[in-house]
């Protein structure tokens, strides 16, 4: 086997050929005048007419031997035959191709629709053109491309040689598109809020750290959707906002977790915990339905059915309680300690916040759902407001499915008092070691003594929640994932 060095030597010598003949191998203009889909589509109307087509597209495929060639071309709509006969067309043009075109080149084709005697829908060539002379093959669909680092760093072949992957973008981004239509038609703004801040806020995550040059000053990449941003935003007198965009924490890998993705978060004032329950369930099975044509799915070792009338809803406290026997409210902290112990579970950092978190994601990672987790305990949300019945708990509520909480929403707090003390506790765990406790904002706090109206607010991480619909791990669902450089 030929390799990749003598390979590109050999289509080196193609494009000299062409440019010896006066051909650019590189032309900036097509002059194609129907996409490959609509060929298809149209075939039969095009074939009575006997219209001269022009199609341009990627060459997939060539075969033939002496006087007649057959070459399937693709241009991201479909795949179509293209079919050439020596007797057929100008000697010169038919070798031309036959010499210098390879597996990989984009081309431009003229001709006719024509069915082939095997019954095969296919552009009879009159004369052809080179749009692109590619200088590396494409490796072979069945035995290229088998490593996840190659295929990530070439992700151009993994998906042009993958019609599941291209598939599972194309639903990708329909879903986003669902999820803004939805918004929209409810009266939301989209907005843009910083992707820099001097202190992080929304979330509770290690940011990314860098120096901003002219300001002479640290700034962290934001690890929310502009949630405070978002909040001033309502102060200032729009009553519905949301954005799209991307988040960075600087925090460990896995099959669920990255460093970089998209989130949607969004704002309504005067929207209740209740009614921000119900228009956010509406919501996902809207766009679901939209993007996948189902509410029914299988992931992770879960499945789950989102199309129940009003789905449940189970208590934060009595969760961990009947699936631990510990009552996170009154336990004490070496109680949770041993208890993590006993199920095996490891833990970063000793205080009650983590101790009462890492406790919930073992019982979290055995619920299928959907559920509502509603009742979530103060200690571990500094911006959620507090149950008038019980200040030890909030207006706070998750989606849980296949193990995993998908969305984040909350009666947001609005008391600058109530905001100043829970800030002041988050900056005790960071001088204490939390990396990943919230910072304080007083600018924020400012904002509150003037006063915001009441409000519920919500987060869905559907880059993350996507990637259980479609099963696979979220690295696999974005286009680009983040790689370590080559050693080479």
């Amino acid at each position: 086997m030929a390799s990749i060095e003598e390979l590109r030597a050999d289509r080196l010598k193609k494009k000299a050929v062409l440019e010896e003949k006066g051909i650019n191998p590189y032309p900036a203009e097509s002059h194609r005048t129907h996409g490959i889909d609509i060929f298809i589509d149209r075939f039969t109307l095009y074939e009575t007419g006997k219209e001269r087509i022009t199609l341009a597209g990627r060459v997939m495929s060539k075969r033939g031997l002496g006087a007649i060639m057959f070459c399937d071309i693709y241009d991201g709509s479909g795949r179509i035959q293209a079919f050439f006969k020596l007797d057929e067309m100008d000697a010169e043009i038919f070798a031309l191709f036959n010499d210098t075109v390879d597996i990989g080149d984009f081309v431009e084709i003229t001709g006719i629709a024509y069915t082939t005697q095997r019954g095969a829908q296919s552009l009879f060539a009159i004369e052809w053109r080179m749009l692109t002379k590619s200088l590396r093959p494409i490796p072979d669909a069945h035995y290229g491309l088998k490593d996840d680092d190659e295929r990530f760093r070439k992700r151009y072949l993994d998906i042009l040689q993958n019609d599941e992957l291209k598939e599972i973008f194309k639903k990708k981004a329909k879903l986003w598109q669902s999820i803004r239509n939805f918004l929209v038609q409810n009266d939301f703004l989209e907005v843009e809020t910083p992707t820099l801040e001097v202190t992080t806020g929304g979330a509770e995550a290690r940011p990314f750290a860098t120096h901003h040059n002219d300001f002479d000053m640290n700034v962290f990449l934001r690890i929310s959707v502009g949630e405070l941003w978002q909040k001033r935003l309502l102060a200032a007198g729009f009553p519905r906002t949301f954005e799209i965009g991307r988040t960075y924490r600087n925090e460990g890998s896995s099959p669920e977790h990255l460093q970089e993705f998209t989130n949607m978060e969004f704002y309504a004032a005067y929207m209740d915990y209740n009614q921000g329950i119900e228009f956010t369930e509406r919501m996902i099975k809207t766009v679901i339905q939209e993007a996948f044509g189902t509410l029914q799915f299988t992931t992770r070792g879960h499945s789950f059915d989102l199309s129940g009338e009003e789905w449940k809803r189970i208590s934060y406290v009595d969760t961990v309680q009947e699936m631990t026997g510990v009552n996170i409210l009154t336990a004490t902290d070496d109680e949770m300690r041993a208890k993590l112990g006993e199920l095996g579970v490891a833990y970063e950092g000793a205080n009650r916040e983590r101790l009462t978190d890492t406790l919930w994601k073992y019982c979290r990672k055995q619920i299928s759902g959907p559920v509502w987790l509603v009742d979530v305990p103060k200690l571990v949300s500094p911006l959620a407001k507090a149950k008038p019945e019980n200040p030890l708990l909030t207006e706070r509520v998750q989606l849980i499915v296949a193990g995993a909480e998908c969305t984040n929403g909350f009666s947001e707090l609005n008391d600058p008092i109530d905001q100043a003390e829970r800030f002041e506790t988050q900056k005790k765990l960071l001088e204490e070691g939390d990396d990943e406790a919230m910072m304080s904002d007083d600018e924020f706090v400012e904002m509150l003594e003037h006063g915001m109206p009441p409000a519920f607010g919500f987060g869905i991480g559907l880059e993350r929640f996507f990637s259980f619909l479609v099963d696979k791990p979220v690295r696999e669902t974005q286009l680009f994932p983040l790689l370590k450089p080559r050693n080479d």
